[in-house]
């Protein structure tokens, strides 16, 4: 049953840090992407993406293609993702150039769908004869999904139904093939799902609703299924490629975060859709077994999710080195959708934190901060000569690339910056809930319109405006802030929490203010952690720290933090728009030359500066670290 539910993007409207980024995504980020889309781009690699729409329609329509199909074979999902955070930022600021732009794309992507409703550019043109023969690797469905998401932003922005009818045409399709026609299988990689989910809460669609939950209920069922649907392939599958895809059992039955990253988010984020709209406890159970695992025991610092480059994979419990982390970008916003979908079911503090740590941190180090480069894979240490060198390192890069063949992660990025107010702000019929804290103004269907002023993450006072309407507000209070007040109409009230969040009556006319810790913190990791046993790190409100080279002498490796040192807010750094910094009392130690040395190392008291890591790499290649070294 629902708690609550996220909100309609087109009902809020962003200032501040948020407004800044989706600003950023608006005016930089979507044009550019448009740009390399079309092969416009010098120094990146090809996209190819909207001539893959061209070429398939022409194939449908029966002519012949001016090209082959270029690029990864799921390039349709980049195309999708971007058609959604173009179509979130008109929420924002209405463009009639932008809508023009994606009607016309629109129109690329129906005629390249086939009269049964069919949609794939890359098994219309180049293995036209091979559909659903490779549901493991063909990726089919997880860009039929991205497509139906797509399909929901446009719809809800602008209330154009053209893409959304392709979508529910495709749907009918998908229905008829698994359910109707009983085709086996599943999505090789989880998508399709989630989005069938969003196209049934647009549209009251019942098949969209079976077919997910068909497609959550088989997974697992038969383990035989992919290994035999690759026999010659050349491909045996063995336990782990099961586990890779998270197929080696029943989703019911599942205890740990396995396999690829990305897919079990978003595989968990449609469980925990479905069990809010069928009351589906035991699919509910299992959705928090896997949460507590991968958040208790599987999790960074950073919110990054996913420690291993070997298949961009989790590994087993509490392994998180820092050099070689995988945290791909896709991962944490995946893991800030399962999030989201949890409040619906329960309204719990922790899973807004987390969702908090991830955006902050993970998800915006994906991108540069001028919005035209992107990291893949997001490590909580580079060292260069060893990261993106060693062959351990590989993954892992000094530097954002313009773009990449597997371009996953930028259209994803975007489209969550865009539709950033469904994640801060839910609602019921009594009760409007403030997940996260998002300047700007907010009207929820329930009557009640709030506006909302901050500076956060860098300033800590969120001052509430009830413009509109009567009822309850539900406002978090983060685990990591100590001292709290909430003022009402100037007037102190109690700030005890409900699992996180204080409920309080208003009506309109009412100002509530809450003030958090604004002091910096050191973090310490568990014991467990094998990799960062008696290191530390620090961080300041939801942002985490890391200390760069540039703004120490060149050299962080020979840092270490004094223990219970002060650390004192520094000055803001407009190079880093205008990212604040922190000094940290520290000590510089020297060591001999030789490799290894009987000679105890010499110490000597220093300062050291930190800066949000979701802002690190904007000043060229240096070293850069989360974790530090401690000295007494």
């Amino acid at each position: 049953m629902y708690i609550q539910k996220q909100i309609s993007q087109k009902a809020y409207q962003s200032d501040g840090f948020i407004g800044n980024y989706r600003k950023l995504v608006r005016e930089t980020v979507i044009p550019y992407q448009y740009a390399v889309f079309n092969d416009q781009v010098e120094g990146v690699e090809k996209s190819h993406a909207i001539s893959n729409f061209i070429n398939a329609g022409k194939v449908v329509r029966g002519e012949q293609p001016d090209e082959e199909f270029y690029g990864e074979r799921f390039q349709d999902s980049d195309v999708a993702k971007w058609i959604e955070a173009a179509a979130y930022s008109l929420a924002d600021a209405p463009d009639k150039e932008l809508e023009g732009r994606l009607d016309s794309f629109i129109d690329l992507i129906a005629e390249a769908q086939d009269e049964n409703g069919y949609l794939d550019t890359y098994f219309t043109l180049a293995e036209p004869d091979k559909r659903w023969s490779n549901l493991w690797s063909g990726h089919e469905l997880y860009c039929a999904g991205h497509m139906m998401e797509a399909a929901c932003a446009y719809y809800e922005v602008t209330g154009k139904r053209k893409l959304l009818d392709v979508m529910l045409k495709n749907a009918e399709y998908l229905y008829n093939e698994f359910v109707i026609q009983r085709r086996e299988g599943w999505p090789g990689h989880p998508e399709v799902e989630l989005a069938l989910m969003k196209v049934y809460k647009l549209t009251g669609n019942e098949h969209c609703l079976r077919l997910a939950e068909y497609f959550i209920d088989v997974r697992g069922q038969d383990p035989e299924f992919f290994p035999k649907e690759q026999i010659g392939r050349n491909r045996v599958l063995t336990m782990e490629d099961l586990e890779y895809n998270q197929s080696v059992k029943p989703v019911r039955e599942q205890e740990t975060a396995v396999g690829h990253a990305v897919r079990a988010v978003y595989l968990y984020t449609a469980m925990a859709h479905i069990a809010a709209e069928t009351d589906d406890d035991s699919l509910l159970t299992a959705c928090k077994r896997l949460w507590e695992n991968i958040t208790k025991k599987r999790m960074y610092i950073t919110g990054g999710i996913g420690s291993t480059g070997i298949r961009e994979a989790f590994t087993v419990d509490y392994d998180l080195p820092g050099d070689t982390a995988y945290c791909e970008t896709c991962a944490s916003l995946g893991l800030m959708f399962f999030a989201s979908r949890m409040l619906e079911n329960e309204i719990n503090g922790e899973y807004a934190d987390v969702m908090e740590r991830a955006f902050y941190n993970t998800a915006l180090a994906g991108m540069q901060l001028d919005g035209k480069r992107f990291f893949y894979v997001n490590p909580l240490e580079c060292i260069p000569g060893i990261t993106g060198k060693a062959v351990t390192h590989k993954h892992d890069l000094t530097q954002r690339p313009g773009w990449y063949s597997c371009a996953c992660c930028p259209p994803n990025l975007a489209r969550t910056i865009s539709s950033f107010g469904k994640y801060a702000y839910g609602e019921n019929e009594t009760t409007v809930f403030c997940h996260l804290y998002a300047g700007g103004e907010v009207a929820f269907q329930n009557g009640i319109k709030l506006s909302c002023q901050t500076e956060y993450p860098y300033g800590f006072t969120v001052v509430y405006r009830v413009l509109e309407g009567s009822g309850k507000m539900a406002i978090r209070i983060p685990k990591w802030s100590k001292e709290n007040v909430i003022l009402r109409n100037g007037t102190q009230v109690a700030c005890e929490s409900e699992k996180g969040y204080v409920y309080l009556e208003i009506m309109a006319g009412d100002e509530v203010t809450l003030t958090l810790d604004d002091q910096p913190y050191f973090v310490y990791p568990s014991s467990r952690i094998p990799a960062i046993t008696g290191k530390v790190a620090v961080c300041r409100g939801p942002l985490v720290y890391c200390f760069e080279g540039v703004d120490n002498n060149g050299d962080v490796l020979s840092l270490a933090l004094k223990r219970g040192g002060r650390l004192s807010v520094a000055e803001t750094d407009v190079s880093l728009g205008n990212a604040v910094k922190i000094k940290a009392e520290a000590v510089r130690v020297s060591t001999a030359d030789e490799l290894y040395t009987a000679e105890p190392p010499k110490e000597e008291a220093c300062t050291a500066v930190a800066i949000p890591y979701y802002a690190w790499c904007n000043r060229g290649e240096n070293q850069m670290r989360v974790w530090m070294t401690e000295r007494v």
